[in-house]
């Protein structure tokens, strides 16, 4: 079926600047970590991402090793985009990482500059696309200079291969130094793109001060705590959940799903409810209640999820009283 998009995508989405550069992004935005990969349903992943772009959502975030299997997303998207987004190039903002291993041997991990200049030269093939608007290092190189990581990431740019740069699961000091790096270079750090939820606090010890301080967008994924803070664990683990179908590549399984966790979603949902929101919407408020996060990343498995997401921008604000107690729950 053609694809007949909604002409009015852009009436309802927030878009906030992207540090002090000059992009703004959506301040919901579409990752495909999970539910896009060759075991997934195609046609499934093509509702999900026609919706999202209905809904306003430019943003579209993957990363080499997205699947199962590696690799398998970036193919599932780039026969969407050539099916359906090919002539909305300019209006998309798509971004995929490097950092997690990849493909057998020595150059197929990790943060050389063999490894993320060939990583994104396969990335670009599989997409169907000339460039990546954002290009992330996945994670930490502890043995491989970060002035080479840093390095290969500004030959890129003058490779006209990404047009922005950005880092994933750095810490603070470890940003601090490669922000140094990539502005001595002449390839400003755009963004940084941390593991951040309720349940999971820990770029506030430092690292949000660091990007406000250098002027570095951040847009937290696994907001939602791969579904743990949603409605869906309250009674346990439903037949089909990502908990119980093993995916692996990261996913959420059995064992996250406590009786402690399950016992503060559930007190936070008795708030939520009170705010005139679900679960979910109150844990993505939360975080875009902060004035340094630019976006928020959302999995979905069904397009319903999109647009439930979205939701959360009715009320990102919060009172002292609020805070408190969420606070308590979660101490």
């Amino acid at each position: 079926m053609t694809y007949l998009l909604n002409q009015n995508r852009y009436q309802d989405m927030e878009y906030r600047r992207c540090g002090n550069s000059g992009l703004k992004l959506p301040a919901v935005s579409l990752g495909l970590w999970h539910n896009f990969g060759g075991i997934d349903s195609l046609e499934n992943a093509r509702n999900i991402l026609r919706l999202a772009f209905d809904k306003g959502i430019t943003h579209f975030d993957l990363a080499n090793n997205y699947g199962p299997p590696a690799g398998s997303a970036e193919e599932t998207f780039g026969r969407i985009f050539k099916d359906d987004f090919k002539n909305y190039r300019d209006e998309l903002i798509i971004s995929s990482k490097a950092g997690w291993g990849m493909w057998p041997g020595p150059y197929g991990d990790w943060g050389s500059k063999k490894y993320l200049v060939a990583s994104l030269d396969q990335s670009l093939k599989r997409m169907g696309l000339d460039y990546v608007d954002i290009f992330y290092h996945h994670r930490p190189d502890p043995e491989t200079p970060i002035e080479e990581t840093m390095g290969a990431l500004d030959l890129i740019v003058r490779q006209g291969k990404a047009l922005y740069v950005g880092i994933s699961s750095y810490s603070a000091s470890e940003t601090e130094k490669a922000v140094a790096v990539l502005k001595e270079l002449g390839t400003p750090c755009l963004i940084h793109q941390p593991k951040y939820s309720m349940f999971d606090r820990w770029v506030e010890g430092g690292l949000l001060d660091v990007l406000e301080d250098k002027g570095i967008g951040c847009i937290p994924f696994s907001p939602l705590a791969q579904g743990l803070l949603t409605n869906k664990y309250l009674k346990g683990i439903p037949e089909g959940s990502r908990a119980a179908a093993h995916r692996g590549n990261g996913a959420i399984d059995e064992d996250a799903i406590t009786e402690q966790n399950i016992a503060k979603a559930a007190k936070l949902n008795e708030l939520a409810l009170q705010r005139g929101q679900n679960l979910a919407q109150m844990a993505l408020s939360w975080i875009l209640k902060d004035k340094r996060i630019t976006s928020v990343l959302i999995g979905a498995s069904k397009p319903e999820q999109v647009t439930d997401s979205i939701g959360c921008l009715a009320n990102t604000s919060f009172t002292d009283e609020e805070l408190k107690l969420i606070n308590s729950i979660l101490a």
